[in-house]
């Protein structure tokens, strides 16, 4: 099995959608401080487009402290806050200026499982360490003072393992909690593979 990096080209397409599709089964990995590597498949994505598409933080140019980072080129994490208590991480794409990203909403346990095990304060390996976008930050040591790193770095990183899903395995669906964006609540930009339990609860 190779792993394989993800490069900028990557990152910096177009389609947030398509990228969104094809980051499931990648495998996110980070190395914070002296702890050692921790790494999840990826198994539940949301894309969000900065163009017309009333559930993102940045739709058609809104800019704030926190939505800036999204306005950088594509291949940067994008870690923000909810609920004053989640940490979130989120993929950057597109060029500069376009403010697209994919929500990593959670992963399959791989590297580092006890390390993973000890940041959630959990005793046993199972959907409730890592199927969640709160969850999988915590067990991954990601925090919003990572906001903006670099993902072709040795911090957080993404890495092609050649672990695919058919088109026909993956499920396409309504994004989470995203009600108040009207019409585009509706499109079908949350993707995960079917068979998968390490999917987050509504």
């Amino acid at each position: 099995m190779s792993n394989q990096k993800l490069s900028l080209s990557f990152y910096q397409r177009q389609d947030v959608v398509s990228i969104a599709r094809e980051l499931v089964g990648k495998v996110l990995c980070t190395r914070i401080g002296d702890a050692p590597l921790t790494s999840g498949i990826i198994t539940e994505t949301e894309a969000y487009c900065g163009r017309g598409d009333k559930a993102c933080h940045a739709n058609n140019g809104t800019r704030t402290d926190r939505t800036e980072t999204m306005y950088r080129a594509g291949g940067i994490a994008y870690n923000y806050l909810c609920y004053g208590i989640h940490h979130l991480f989120n993929v950057v794409t597109n060029v500069e200026n376009k403010a697209d990203a994919v929500l990593i909403r959670a992963v399959q346990p791989f590297d580092g499982k006890n390390k993973m095990l000890q940041r959630r304060n959990k005793q046993d390996v199972n959907p409730s360490l890592t199927a969640g976008p709160g969850r999988l930050t915590q067990a991954l040591g990601i925090t919003t003072g990572l906001d903006g790193t670099d993902l072709t770095q040795n911090t957080i990183w993404i890495e092609d393992r050649e672990i695919a899903f058919s088109e026909s395995a993956l499920v396409a669906t309504e994004r989470v909690g995203v009600d108040y964006a009207e019409e585009d609540a509706k499109l079908s930009w949350r993707f995960y593979p079917q068979e998968s339990k390490w999917i987050s609860q509504k």
